[in-house]
Order: structure tokens, then C-alpha cells, then sequence
């Protein structure tokens, strides 16, 4: 599904990606792993179109999208939940997934059309999907971390994705908040057959849920494979997991 392949970006000479690869097959879960700095949230803002590589090439569904604005991205299949929530604070948990249903369904500059009665079907089905029902009439800014989580990658299947990006989904959660985003995760996967690249620092959060790992160290991709091998491969137990995994 997308094929990232010898990817270049810089910041004023400083390489943040590295002649980078990365391969993401239809319905996997695969992560990117590496330390604070390793370029991994560059990464993910290449794949999305907020950023362009100096170099390199990015295909979804065989197709170059190294050059794509966000939304032209968005439009293809791809969303983006961010490491920093992202939501509208002041609107519904309901009013703020319908926003992106609305959106994606190309009706937002209908503007003296009521927007209530619209897309209310979807919406409650991604509310449904993601556990938020209950929620649905609560303000959003008032949810706890874990549930603005929640909620943002509720907003970003509003968008009908078809490859589901997740910057550190459980950053700030608690134990029971985090075990609920990897059952939230194991779900999209299973039930809704979605793609999921997401990156996390919680080893065992993405050794448990991951079909595929990526490494990356100093903006490259230091080795790519399924759990197994990256957990045994002595210079990423070196550099990442400790030589005692």
C-alpha cells in the first residue's frame, strides 16, 4: 500500500531523514521506532504532504505522491492523527467527528445549509467504532487526555482513511487510557480492515500489536521486519531495547 523509498529531507544542511525506506503492506499494523530526534515525525509529515522530500520517492497504491498538498493526500486515503491533540475544544464530541465527515463528503461550503441533520449516520457509526457514543453530547475540550485521543482518531476516520497514520496514539495516557487505544487499534484492524503506521516510544505497546517494525536512528532506516527479528537484532537491542531484551 505505500512504499516509502530512499527519502531525503533536510533543515538547513541538518539531514533530519536519511536516505530513508520504508515498506507498509495492505491491513498490517507497522511501527516506527527509534529515539527523541531519530525523524520519525518527519517522516510521517512527508508521507502526509505537510512536508516534501528534497529526495526520494513516496508511492500510495502505486501512485507518487512525494509532491501532494495535505489535503490532496487526505483525498487519496491517507490521515494523519498528530502526537499534540488536535481537536475543536469548544464543539461536541458528535459535532466535531461530523465536521469531518462533512469534509470528506465534499459539503462543508454549503454554508447556509444547517449542518445537524447531515452526515448524521456516519457520524454515530464512527462514534459507535471507536467507543465515544456515550460522550457524543459532551464537550470536547472537557474529555480527559485519553478520550481527546480517542476522539482525534475518531475525526481522522471521518475522513474515510484507508491508511491510518497515529503519531505516538498513547502519549500521555494512563495504564487503563493506553489499554484501551491498543484494543481501539487491534479493532480498526481487524473489524474495519485498516492499515495502521503509527510510531510510539512504549516497547510494549508496539511489540504487542505491530505485524512490522521500522528503525530509524539519526533519520535512517536502520533495519525493517516482523517483531521477532528486529527484538533479536543485536544492534537495535544496543541502541534501543537494552541487551537484556
Amino acid at each position: 500500500m505505500l512504499n516509502v523509498a530512499s527519502v531525503n529531507k533536510s533543515f538547513d544542511g541538518f539531514m533530519a531523514v536519511n536516505d530513508t525506506d520504508l515498506t507498509v503492506e495492505k491491513g498490517q499494523v507497522v511501527a516506527v521506532i527509534g529515539p527523541n530526534g531519530a525523524g520519525k515525525t518527519t517522516l510521517f509529515k512527508l508521507i502526509t504532504g505537510h512536508l516534501h522530500p528534497d529526495q526520494g520517492q513516496i508511492l500510495f497504491k502505486g501512485e507518487d505522491i512525494s509532491a501532494l498538498p495535505p489535503y490532496e493526500v487526505c483525498r487519496k486515503g491517507i490521515s494523519l492523527s498528530f502526537q499534540v491533540v488536535n481537536i475543536f475544544s469548544r464543539l461536541t464530541v458528535f459535532e466535531n467527528v461530523q465536521a469531518a465527515v462533512l469534509s470528506h463528503l465534499k459539503k462543508t461550503y454549503k454554508l447556509f445549509s444547517p449542518a445537524r441533520n447531515q452526515a448524521v449516520r456516519e457520524t454515530w457509526e464512527i462514534l459507535d467504532n471507536v467507543g465515544l457514543t456515550k460522550k457524543a453530547d459532551g464537550v470536547s475540550g472537557a474529555l480527559s487526555h485519553g478520550d481527546q485521543k480517542v476522539l482525534e482518531i475518531a475525526i481522522a476516520l471521518g475522513n474515510a482513511p484507508e491508511l491510518l497514520i497515529l503519531d505516538e496514539p498513547t502519549a500521555g495516557m494512563s495504564p487503563e487510557e493506553t489499554a484501551v487505544a491498543i484494543n481501539l487499534i487491534h479493532r480498526l484492524t481487524a473489524e474495519l480492515g485498516l492499515t495502521i503506521l503509527f510510531c510510539e516510544h512504549d516497547m510494549e505497546l508496539v511489540f504487542s500489536i505491530a505485524h512490522s517494525i521500522m528503525v530509524m536512528q539519526q533519520g535512517k532506516s536502520l533495519i525493517e521486519g516482523d517483531p521477532e527479528t528486529v527484538k533479536n537484532n543485536p544492534l537495535v537491542q544496543e541502541a534501543y531495547l537494552g541487551e537484556s531484551t
